[in-house]
């Protein structure tokens, strides 16, 4: 080949040791990148220059790139011959000047798994929206670059799109020239920034602006989103919470906003919740409610808005030399969006769903072979891509919470100030975050460096008391018990910050007596306080959650939470309980049956919605992975029958009514149940104050489709009269849960075997294959799984590799044969060497986990 080269996927990975040479050697001044994405064909023309400085004149180095088809690389005016140049997604630049000029022309690869730059048609207009989605490191299957994110630059975007498109990147658009059938837009230049937080985004997209004015200036604001979804659109409230996190942010951190304008984009099969592009945020389209929710859905929209606006400054503005320190960018921004929830907006709330929902996947994360520290040793781009996960998010966010009650926010937030305004538009890395919280504490943080950020698993904190004859204490301890530690590791011990509440019961309340701050370290701390108090009815650790940590009640705390736990006023305090009492049922130290009993005994007086949904969302999975197989049909009746109740009984029309109505229509089980369910779904069944819209619709479908009460058609009228995006996404769910050989076997050969279909529709297909209620379905594909998953890996993208592996994973027939061969199966891999693929080991790994956690939850439950 003398002017074309195909690319291929061997080289995609970079390691850090590689990452850090380039950086030594290279620094990237700017980007220009020329783009026409008027074809409707399977490729774009991609045109990227390149301007770099080396430090070592005469050294070769390498530019990304991962496209079908390379045109031609100009390095200092000098054509490449590509056949040498080109190998994979690298292309080697030789002998290099002090200062460099590399062009290189290319056909990019319109994407359907939300990475790079996605093209997605809606079948309601057939009008084409595009989007792209760069992190961890596909802006090069957009444009040649450095991609590394201490290689920052600046970018200047021109894009050619068909002339009724709006275009839209991280600056202010300078310039749009009309053409005979298409528009060439032109962007300013950007601030220096990394590749990931690049972004383009174009189609017909319906636009609504506004403007934010604060002590730093005037910014614009936009919210696009497809026009099918547009009567939907409720900026007002969008708006509002924009404009309280930038005013909250500003004033916390004293730096204004650090770019031109702030414009959030809702987009079509996005894989992620959101992605904080530079000032081009783009959100899972699904945050526009298109049928009714509850406020808790509000508020965790809420959260996701203010965290992709505090990553302007933590992750933009001053972003990680290397992916490391990913927790710089995503706990800062975690621990932020709850931390403004709380204190500038309508969810004032917010940490009681944090304690609720975030830190629950955090502790099962952390509680997982593959648990790792906060400040993770990232080792290559494939070790980047499966740790965003609830290590770096939630448990860093607690982490956090705890630093400041204990250095002070004043002073943190001061450190921050400093932090920000001297590393703006550089790279950090956690000693720089660390000298200006120690400068401005005045404390020695290095300890709770080692123990928080360099250390991994989760601790167990029990409380231990003693009583006299009266009922009061003559001893009150905290033991603390560390995570597992692998053979010839020291056990971690943290040091806590650590509330207990004493609640006395008055009639139906419990009330708080007191509240008292310890701090817990090593094995035992004792708590001379107490002593000689009255025992309360309820003592409880970590009230106010300050620390991360799993609790445990004592006997006594146990029976008063099992019988009043709604007579806490505090939701907070509520949540840290629910938190214990599923902890102890997914550590099989209380039965499902008991975590049944506990939740349908509590769960109607939880005035907070949120923790309702999320509370019934763990019983449910409780019962479908937790419960020993001769119970479980028993529980879900009575699951199912206590929601009808709650259901009924909740004010109509309210929140707590459709929390209740979703989970009974799962979990519906009877003939009776089912022909309720029917009813409801048919309209000669009407609930007082339920809307009955299509969301909830398709949930009803689902589960009649999944128990064989209706079919084929059913689905298909269903579809006829709801033909969108979500529409098709819910119907494929419900072709997947039919109860048959033949649905299960078409629903596997959509997910192994059809590398065309987009991301969303994998997603849809998996979760309606994979079905509790099915278990002799579920179990004839086992063998199936371990053969052809390694094919997965040859044929997909990471992002759906990664999907496969864990969604297809037959969690719901768990058994010791399953661990069998799964050991088997990992045992093979990591034989085969160079062909064995640490990222699809990781996930088959955590899933084993979950089936022996789950065997030992059911034998905890059948005796």
């Amino acid at each position: 080949m003398t002017d074309t080269q195909t690319t291929d996927a061997r080289s995609e990975n970079i390691t850090r040791s590689e990452a850090a040479k380039r950086s030594q050697l290279i620094s990237v001044t700017s980007y220009e990148v020329v783009l026409d994405v008027t074809s409707t064909g399977p490729t774009f023309a991609t045109d990227t220059t390149a301007v770099f400085a080396c430090s070592s004149p005469g050294s070769s180095t390498w530019i990304d790139l991962i496209a079908p088809e390379v045109e031609s690389v100009t390095l200092n005016g000098v054509a490449l011959d590509l056949t040498a140049a080109v190998s994979g997604a690298r292309i080697q630049l030789p002998n290099l000047e002090a200062m460099n000029t590399v062009r290189v022309t290319a056909q990019g690869k319109f994407m359907n798994t939300g990475e790079g730059l996605h093209r997605f048609v809606d079948p309601v207009d057939n009008e084409t929206y595009l989007y792209t989605q760069f992190e961890s490191a596909d802006a090069r299957r957009m444009y040649a670059c450095f991609e590394q994110p201490d290689l920052k630059a600046t970018f200047t975007l021109t894009v050619t799109v068909p002339s009724h498109w709006k275009v839209i990147s991280n600056s202010p658009m300078a310039q749009i020239v009309e053409n005979e059938s298409s528009k060439t837009w032109t962007f300013e230049p950007t601030p220096t920034i990394s590749t990931y937080i690049t972004a383009l985004v174009a189609g017909p997209y319906f636009e609504v602006r506004n403007e934010y004015s604060g002590p730093f200036g005037t910014y614009p604001l936009g919210l696009y989103c497809r026009q099918s979804l547009s009567e939907y659109l409720d900026s007002d409230e969008i708006f509002e919470v924009t404009k309280q996190g930038f005013a909250f942010f500003e004033d916390q951190f004293k730096v204004g906003y650090p770019f031109a304008k702030y414009d959030q984009l809702f987009v079509p099969e996005f894989n992620a919740g959101a992605m904080e592009n530079a000032g081009c945020v783009t959100f899972l389209e699904d945050l526009i409610f298109r049928s009714r929710v509850t406020i808790a859905a509000y508020e965790q929209r809420a959260n996701t808005i203010l965290h992709e606006l505090a990553h302007m400054w933590f992750g933009n503005l001053v972003t990680m030399t290397w992916w490391d320190d990913l927790w710089l960018n995503e706990s800062f921004a975690e621990w932020a969006a709850h931390h403004a929830n709380v204190h500038a907006t309508r969810y004032n709330d917010a940490w009681t769903t944090f304690a609720n929902l975030r830190k629950a996947w955090a502790y099962r994360q952390d509680q997982l072979p593959s648990t790792h520290p906060i400040a993770a040793d990232m080792v290559d781009l494939d070790a980047v891509r499966v740790n965003f996960d609830g290590i770096t998010y939630a448990k860093g966010a607690s982490a956090l919470r705890q630093l400041v009650a204990w250095v002070g926010e004043p002073e943190f937030m001061s450190g921050i100030e400093v932090y920000f305004n001297k590393h703006a538009w550089g790279n950090t890395q956690l000693s720089d975050l660390l000298t200006e919280l120690e400068a401005a504490s005045g404390r020695d943080l290095s300890d709770w460096t080692r123990q928080w950020l360099q250390t991994s698993g989760v601790n167990l904190l029990r409380p231990i008391v003693e009583t006299d004859a009266q009922g009061n204490y003559t001893r009150v301890a905290i033991e603390q018990e560390p995570p597992g530690s692998p053979a010839g590791v020291a056990p971690t011990l943290r040091s806590h910050r650590v509330g207990l509440g004493l609640y006395d019961l008055e009639g139906d309340q419990l009330v708080r007596r007191d509240l008292i701050t310890i701090d817990v370290t090593g094995e035992l701390t004792e708590v001379p306080e107490l002593v000689g108090e009255k025992q309360p009815d309820l003592l409880l650790v970590n009230d106010s959650d300050l620390t991360f940590a799993k609790v445990r009640l004592d006997s006594k705390s146990w029976e008063t939470a099992a019988n009043h736990l709604g007579g806490i006023s505090d939701s907070l305090a509520r949540a840290v309980i629910w938190s214990a009492a599923w902890d102890m049922t997914r550590d099989a130290e209380v039965s499902t049956g008991d975590f049944l009993t506990l939740v349908l005994s509590g769960i109607k007086t939880e005035s907070d919605v949120g923790v309702t949904s999320g509370v019934l969302r763990q019983l449910t999975m409780a019962l479908d992975q937790f419960a020993a197989p001769i119970h479980r049909e028993e529980y879900k009746i009575r699951l199912a029958q206590a929601c009808e109740v709650f259901a009924n009984g909740a004010p109509a029309g309210s929140d707590h009514q459709l929390a209740f109505t979703k989970v009974f229509i799962a979990n519906a089980t009877t003939h009776a149940q089912l022909q309720t369910v029917t009813d409801i779904f048919d309209g000669t069944v009407v609930w007082e104050g339920l809307t009955v819209d299509t969301d909830l619709r398709w949930s009803m479908l689902q589960t009649l489709v999944a128990a064989g009460v209706k079919g084929d058609s059913d689905i298909d009228a269903e579809l006829s009269n709801d033909n969108t995006a979500t529409g098709i996404r819910q119907a494929t769910v419900a072709r997947a849960a039919r109860p048959t050989r033949e649905a299960k076997e078409a629903a596997w050969d959509s997910v192994f075997n059809n590398t065309e279909l987009p991301n969303t529709i994998i997603e849809a297909t998996i979760g309606g294959f994979q079905d509790p209620d099915q278990p002799v379905l579920m179990r004839s594909f086992v063998d199936r799984y371990f053969h052809e998953l390694p094919t997965v890996w040859e044929k997909q993208t990471m992002e759906m590799a990664q999907d496969i592996t864990s969604g297809m994973y037959p969690v719901f027939v768990p058994s010791v044969d399953l661990v069998t061969k799964t050991n088997e199966f990992l045992s093979a891999q990591s034989a085969s060497g160079v062909s064995a693929r640490p990222t699809m080991i990781r996930l088959v790994t955590e899933a084993r986990d979950g089936i022996e956690r789950a065997l030992r939850a059911q034998a905890k439950d059948a005796d």
